[in-house]
């Protein structure tokens, strides 16, 4: 069975993501912060008939992202690496003007840095698979200017070009930066607490993910809301 590491997993879009890919039968290795809803996670998840790795970490912590490669490869290698977890760098966000630069710091260290030493430490495993994937979960911030996402949206951009650059030196990959579109989860909820506007959950737009998936297009950066226009 394919494998796939997914970071930020026990809730939103990772754990939708999470759970369409065990209905298709694929092996998980499975990361969060917190131990006791990703266990939660992995034992729902399980219920398909996949394995499950739930490994609680901080992505940022080399050890911990060692952890999570050593788990995909006793499950058979890694075939698809989802960075998923991230950071918004002040909540609820503010201007640039009272953005702690601590808090920059640590948006770019979880959303870039550690996004890519993931991929470092995964990519002899992804180099080996024929179907070598890797997404990073990107934001609409990361390409338009909204007042209090500079913080957040600069570290997206510096993730999108992360991986453009990977796509173009790893063509035997494929490397997409996802942009989701808008979504009910938590994080937003933390970045924005007093707007209470509907949004989709994060389920809505995990078809985008497949169609990915199932139809391989060039690496690139894709926004969901397009994709979902050509699913239905």
């Amino acid at each position: 069975m394919p494998v796939a590491i997914i970071t930020g997993a026990s809730k939103g879009l990772g754990r939708a993501l999470a759970e369409a890919l065990a209905e298709r039968g694929w092996d998980l290795v499975l990361d969060a912060r917190t131990g006791p809803p990703l266990q939660e996670t992995a034992a729902a998840l399980g219920a398909y008939g996949t394995r499950v790795r739930a490994l609680p970490g901080d992505v940022t912590n080399g050890a911990h992202r060692a952890g999570l490669v050593a788990a995909a490869r006793e499950l058979g290698g890694v075939d698809l690496l989802v960075n998923n977890a991230s950071a918004l760098g002040a909540e609820p966000l503010v201007r640039l003007e009272a953005l702690a630069l601590e808090g920059l710091r640590h948006a770019l260290e979880v959303n870039v840095v550690a996004a890519l030493g993931l991929v470092q430490e995964a990519l002899p495993l992804l180099r080996e698979s024929p179907a070598g994937t890797v997404i990073d979960v990107s934001s609409d911030a990361a390409a338009e200017a909204y007042e209090t996402w500079g913080g957040y949206g600069a570290s997206k951009a510096a993730l999108d070009h992360l991986s453009a650059v990977l796509g173009a030196e790893e063509p035997g990959l494929r490397v997409w930066a996802v942009d989701p579109g808008d979504m009910a989860t938590d994080l937003y909820a933390a970045a924005v607490p007093d707007d209470d506007d509907p949004r989709p959950g994060p389920a809505s737009v995990v078809p985008a993910f497949l169609h990915l998936l199932d139809r391989r297009p060039e690496s690139g950066r894709y926004a969901a809301p397009a994709l979902l226009e050509v699913t239905r």
